[in-house]
């Protein structure tokens, strides 16, 4: 470690950053599930830099193709490893994941404290909610929003921030799409709205936009389209929970915005943990086709 130009706390330096790297790639060479062991301090200096990089960022992220898409992973580290293995590892591939997950919840209380939770959930509400690749794909963890007018409307919203119970970042982590509806409908999750394939095309047409990515639910093959392929759900973590049998997917956009898909099949029954937070509901299956 080393102390900052400020005088302040003590930012990690190179080795210490490596053999962080090197931790937790070890579970390479593990059985599926084994738990990598981090102690407290080092998961705090984690979180504490992980926030400046994520406040040193907009909320609305711009960027550029070639990128992999990656959707909710609910802590199965095992087959976050596979979708590098896949993709190739930070840094030579560029990756975009929407996943907020609450399944740390349970475990860092278990390993650690609520002190520790809490220091997640600070990390947590530094993130940035939205991002669009090459001004024509635009992707976020939930769905669009009836008060999502402007695209300024989600740069501008100010962070560190708690999700809240209703508006617009709170439909941006948490709506979802229904092919039975026209217009915006209620969400059987109990908060924000789901919304129809007609509110996906006026959307994309208003901001000159080609295609919605988003994740936040299973989907049997990994990847689900809507609305006429102008949405794509995408699903990162097979076999959730143990009890839907999918696969997971990736998706690759390359530099001419072409998208292609990557499958991750379950590997193990070891692989079947994770769960919802228990405050809202967790992870649903989708109900009926595309």
């Amino acid at each position: 470690m080393r102390q900052n130009a400020a005088g302040g706390a003590a930012a990690p330096d190179e080795t210490w950053i490596d053999g962080m790297i090197d931790l937790l790639l070890q579970a390479r060479n593990k059985k599926p599930g084994t738990p990598v062991e981090i102690s407290a301090q080092d998961a705090t200096t984690l979180c504490n830099q992980a926030r400046e990089i994520f406040m040193a960022q907009p909320m609305l992220l711009e960027l550029g193709a070639p990128i992999k898409i990656c959707g909710d992973v609910h802590g199965q580290y095992t087959d976050l490893l596979r979708l590098f293995e896949y993709g190739g590892f930070p840094p030579e591939a560029n990756y975009l994941s929407w996943e907020i997950t609450w399944t740390v919840e349970s475990n860092l209380w278990k390993l650690f404290s609520v002190k520790m939770w809490k220091q997640f959930c600070n990390t947590f509400n530094c993130l940035p909610c939205c991002a669009v690749i090459d001004d024509k794909i635009i992707c976020m963890h939930g769905g669009l929003s009836p008060e999502l007018s402007q695209m300024e409307q989600v740069a501008n919203i100010s962070r560190p921030c708690d999700v809240p119970d209703t508006g617009l970042l709170c439909d941006i982590l948490w709506a979802d799409p229904d092919p039975s509806i026209t217009g915006w409908g209620e969400n059987d999750r109990g908060v924000s709205f789901t919304f129809g394939g007609d509110v996906v095309r006026q959307f994309l047409r208003r901001h000159d936009l080609d295609l919605v990515v988003r994740a936040h639910q299973v989907v049997e093959d990994g990847y689900e389209f809507f609305a006429g392929r102008e949405l794509v759900t995408v699903f990162s973590a097979p076999n959730y929970c143990g009890e839907f049998d999918n696969a997971g997917a990736m998706m690759t956009v390359d530099d001419t915005l072409m998208c292609s898909f990557q499958i991750l099949k379950p590997a193990s029954a070891a692989q079947q943990r994770g769960s919802g937070y228990g405050g809202r509901p967790g992870t649903p299956g989708r109900q009926g086709g595309r």
